[in-house]
């Protein structure tokens, strides 16, 4: 795994500069926007772009440090733009947590326009195992790109999850070794319970009369499939800009859903799932949400939805798609 600090160039400081006069015209708060009280400094301030490394850091911390997230809730990272707040958060941030894939190539950019040589830098990636993206996944194979990308969502297995928590949790000891132990004693905690999950998600499958899934979307979830065994058929892969499905790939996921007889199709979270209706309704099956935890909407949010809780509604969504 590689952390790194990051220095300015020559366009960095020039954009920085721009962006500060910028926000001292337009900003009244030093606080990314996305934080629920301002920044202490006299705390860890602790920045993530998704939601599942956002879950982890808070996880770990609990009340001892401050955790907010980069790219707002309910916003879609692939497309997401820094403004000049992000800028400025990530100015007093002590860590940077990010998945590190194509999903937000944006932020090398934006790291080299940070002026903080002593923000400590995750990429979830490289805290794991890899795998690229897997093409054979895809119901109609004339969709897939030349080459295969890295597949980023490596935190949709919760074995991932757990090794990714420890290793936040072992940056934040570093820098804040008052509260060593509490860190310690919450990681334990944690990670726990994502065995316990783990373990019941895997008697779920294990007592399933099939181990085939349909994705009437984007599949993010190769990761979690490959932890369980699981066969699956998709209309995209994990970081694709499509939003509209060929009537190829459609029919072709329609005889999946048949031939296989698979009662559910599934979408993501965030997805207008019009494909996985559509498959639905020419199928007699339904449509539910397999959440892959990249974001969540700012109800389920502010509700205080956790990466526990949302796997936990997976695994009851999975008893279904599996009976």
């Amino acid at each position: 795994m590689r952390f790194f600090r990051k220095n300015r160039g020559a366009f960095g400081r020039f954009f920085l500069a721009a962006t500060l006069v910028f926000s001292v015209l337009t900003l009244s708060a030093c606080a990314n926007t996305n934080a629920s009280v301002a920044a202490d400094k006299s705390r860890p301030q602790i920045i993530t772009t998704v939601f599942a490394s956002y879950d982890f850091a808070r996880q770990i911390v609990g009340d001892l440090a401050d955790v907010s997230m980069l790219v707002p809730p309910g916003s879609e990272t692939h497309s997401y733009e820094p403004t000049p707040q992000d800028i400025i958060s990530l100015e007093d941030c002590n860590i940077f947590i990010y998945a590190g894939g194509e999903s937000d190539a944006w932020v090398d950019n934006l790291l080299t326009s940070i002026n903080n040589d002593k923000m400590i830098v995750i990429k979830m990636i490289d805290c794991v195992n890899t795998v690229d993206e897997d093409i054979a996944v895809l119901a109609d194979p004339s969709t897939a790109e030349e080459e295969g990308e890295l597949d980023e969502h490596v935190w949709t297995s919760l074995n991932n999850a757990a090794i990714i928590t420890q290793t936040i949790s072992d940056e934040i000891c570093a820098i804040d070794e008052e509260n060593h132990d509490q860190y310690e004693r919450n990681t334990a905690a944690f990670c726990g319970e994502l065995t316990k999950l783990n373990n019941e998600i895997k008697g779920i499958v294990d007592s399933g009369s099939k181990k085939f899934l349909v994705f009437g979307d984007r599949f993010p979830f190769r990761y979690f499939a490959d932890d369980y065994g699981l066969e699956c058929k998709a209309a995209f892969p994990g970081c694709s800009t499509a939003t509209e499905a060929s009537a190829k790939t459609v029919a072709a996921l329609v005889d999946v859903v048949r031939q296989e007889s698979v009662p559910v199709v599934l979408y993501r979270e965030l997805s207008d799932h019009k494909i996985a209706d559509s498959i639905a309704n020419e199928t007699g099956t339904q449509a539910l949400e397999l959440h892959s935890c990249h974001n969540i909407t700012k109800s389920d949010f502010d509700s205080g939805a956790t990466y526990l809780s949302i796997m936990k509604k997976n695994a009851d969504t999975l008893k279904i798609a599996l009976a």
